[in-house]
């Protein structure tokens, strides 16, 4: 199979043929304009690869998501967050010393220039912390300008480093406390952790289990092939903007309630339910009414058919965050109740609707002491590694250009126009 034939109006066009590592199979229609003066339409890009990458790779009929060939579950068992970062943006697990020498570097570039803090004094208290998240990670490319042909890799650094900091600083902004320094003898989650929770004068005690599923949670959301942000990260990087404009411009669209936002949306879902007396099965009737206009949050997945990967390593971490704790919530409460309704009744189960990852990962958070308006902030904070790869990728591909989709309009055709007097 080395080409597709198009039949348009009588006429044969062929175009080849493009496989993929994994099997997937593409129609390659760049000259199909050139060649037939029409174009596809495909709203949403559903059908659409926008590009060839050796990031990730999903297979959501399997439930298969794995990063540079590596599955997702050995990587979230075995491997930290950095090491992962390190993955992406390479394209392999450093050894033992590349491993120490990139801690290093994003420990020793954590903190944030003095004259940044003052950005935050502007800022009202009511300011949303991904609103705060994406100016500031703008703004470094004032601090750091960056100049044409030199290497990415010192920006790639401030980036991942100093990102932690601006996002721990949004959230001390949006309670009115002051800010923490980075901890050089920290790691990468443990310092963040520190960040948000820690007060001055007060000794903070790192808990070791929140370290270990934020560590879970940042890796499991570190890359998701071709999303709305990625792809916008790809679409802005494309015209050659620098890498913090760029990033800036990912976070403004992982920022929407349809992609970024779900996990919050999980949250604020179960907060109805409990102010409606926390009768969930209320609820999982209203979901079952097609005609109730309600939805149940944080359940099915658009790419994942049979079940979320990500989602069954999270329910894990789930129970022993929630059992270690021993925390008392009715919001988690009700969580777990849904949970079970959906793994166990017969209407979500024939249609699919298993708890995904922005279920599991809002319960965590709120576990962890993590505020709702933070959640897609922590997704951001995941998903950075994933954006700058797919930078990376981008701009050493020689044969990239800048991207400009085609539209097949539908407005007025050509009108005289008329002096206002006459109209």
């Amino acid at each position: 199979m080395d080409t597709a034939k198009l039949i348009l109006a009588g006429k044969e066009y062929e175009f080849p043929v493009v496989v993929g590592s994994e099997g997937e199979v593409g129609i390659d229609i760049t000259t199909l304009r050139a060649k037939t003066g029409a174009i596809t339409l495909d709203s949403g890009y559903g059908n659409t690869g926008s590009c060839k990458s050796s990031i990730c790779f999903i297979d959501g009929e399997q439930g298969i998501l794995r990063y540079r060939g590596y599955e997702i579950a050995d990587l979230a068992e075995h491997a930290s967050f950095v090491e992962v970062a390190h993955l992406l943006i390479y394209g392999e697990l450093p050894n033992k010393d590349q491993l120490a020498t990139f801690r290093e570097k994003l420990t020793r570039h954590s903190m944030i220039h003095e004259d940044m803090k003052k950005f935050y004094e502007g800022y009202p208290p009511t300011a949303h912390p991904m609103a705060v998240l994406s100016s500031m990670a703008a703004s470094l490319s004032t601090y750091y300008p960056p100049v044409p042909g030199e290497d990415s890799d010192q920006h790639i650094i401030r980036l991942l480093a100093k990102t932690k900091t601006i996002a721990a600083y949004a959230y001390k902004k949006s309670i009115g406390q002051p800010t923490i320094y980075p901890q050089n003898d920290l790691s990468y989650c443990a310092n963040f952790l520190r960040m948000i929770h820690a007060v001055p004068c007060e000794e903070y005690q790192v808990n070791e289990l929140w370290v270990k599923a934020l560590n879970k949670l940042l890796i499991l959301h570190a890359d998701h092939e071709q999303n709305c942000s990625t792809s916008t990260v790809r679409i802005v990087g494309s015209s050659q903007a620098n890498l913090y404009a760029t990033i800036s411009a990912g976070i403004c669209a992982l920022w929407g309630p349809l992609h970024g936002g779900a996990n919050q949306s999980v949250l604020e879902m179960l907060e109805q339910i409990r102010s409606d007396g926390a009768n969930y099965k209320k609820y999982v009737d209203m979901a079952k009414d097609k005609n109730s206009g309600f939805k149940l949050m944080g359940f099915g997945h658009r790419v994942y058919k049979n079940f979320d990967p990500r989602a069954t390593i999270l329910k894990k971490t789930c129970d022993e965050v929630l059992g270690q704790l021993g925390i008392n919530d009715p919001l988690l409460d009700i969580a777990k109740k849904l949970e079970e309704v959906a793994l166990n009744d017969s209407f979500f189960i024939e249609r699919k609707l298993y708890p995904n990852v922005d279920f599991y990962s809002g319960i965590i958070y709120r576990a962890m002491g993590i505020p709702t308006n933070m959640f897609t902030v922590m997704f951001a904070l995941g998903r950075l590694p994933g954006w700058i790869a797919h930078w990376k990728e981008q701009n050493e591909d020689s044969g990239s250009r800048i991207n400009r989709p085609r539209q097949v309009y539908t407005g007025p055709t050509v009108r005289s126009f008329l002096p206002i007097e006459k109209r």
